[in-house]
């Protein structure tokens, strides 16, 4: 074999291995993602700030946002849906940039119809989860934090999803700025046993507990509920309707 007689050091092959992660870059990775979202910080990008409640109960989950929606120190919109069906058994709460996160459930919609299209069933909640937490590692949804909901024949899953993508199946879970006044409700009033009405209550009392403290979050309540019959949304405007 012929040895190289030029210096390699500072040439293109030397490039291909300087600073670059061993596993990257990740299938659909875009790049100055970073960049582009400290450029929508100062932009002033609607954010929906919010408070997220999922639950999972005995035959279902139960999921919960408030409706308020902020543009820096201003309340942008006082009736934004927070959840939305992305699945005929399954439904996703956001918290973050309205954009990305309008984006992020037109993209799972999608992917989720090709899917039964293709193999002739609906896509599993671990599938689902796997494939969120996919696309926001990608870096395309800067910033969403959502909650997923759902049935399969596996039965009911609440997921916590990260900004990057890290997910979590849990009992219950909360995102969003009014998250920590929505946990200790949660904390309280949840055991394993708890039935649909019951998980509605919970979700509740937790969003509205919430709304009292927390400046993102307010002016209403969207619940959805899904079981093996589907997902079904309902709009509140007042607390008192559920409690």
């Amino acid at each position: 074999m012929r040895t190289p007689t030029g210096d390699l050091s500072d040439g293109p092959a030397a490039d291909l291995g300087r600073d670059q992660p061993v596993f990257g870059p990740e299938l659909g990775e875009f790049e100055h993602s970073e960049r582009r979202a400290a450029k929508a910080e100062e932009d002033g990008e609607m954010k929906t700030g919010t408070t997220t409640v999922g639950i999972k109960a005995d035959d279902g989950v139960v999921m919960a946002t408030d409706m308020r929606a902020s543009l820096g120190g201003m309340v942008s919109s006082k009736d934004v849906q927070k959840v939305e069906e992305i699945h005929p058994r399954g439904a996703l709460t956001i918290a973050g940039s309205v954009s990305a996160a309008q984006n992020l459930i037109s993209t799972l919609r999608a992917e989720t119809s090709l899917y039964e299209a293709r193999r002739g069933k609906d896509m599993s909640m671990e599938a689902l989860s796997t494939l969120t937490g996919n696309l926001l590692r990608s870096g395309a949804f800067f910033v969403v934090q959502p909650i997923l909901g759902g049935v399969d024949d596996e039965g009911a899953h609440i997921y916590s999803i990260d900004a990057l993508g890290g997910t979590t199946e849990e009992e219950y879970t909360v995102t969003g700025s009014g998250s920590q006044y929505a946990l200790g409700v949660l904390e309280q009033e949840y055991d394993d046993e708890v039935t649909i009405d019951e998980a509605k209550t919970i979700a509740a009392k937790a969003i509205q507990s919430a709304v009292e403290r927390d400046l993102a979050s307010g002016n209403g309540i969207n619940v959805a509920v899904v079981t093996d019959d589907g997902v079904d949304i309902t709009r509140y405007k007042e607390f008192d309707d559920l409690l």
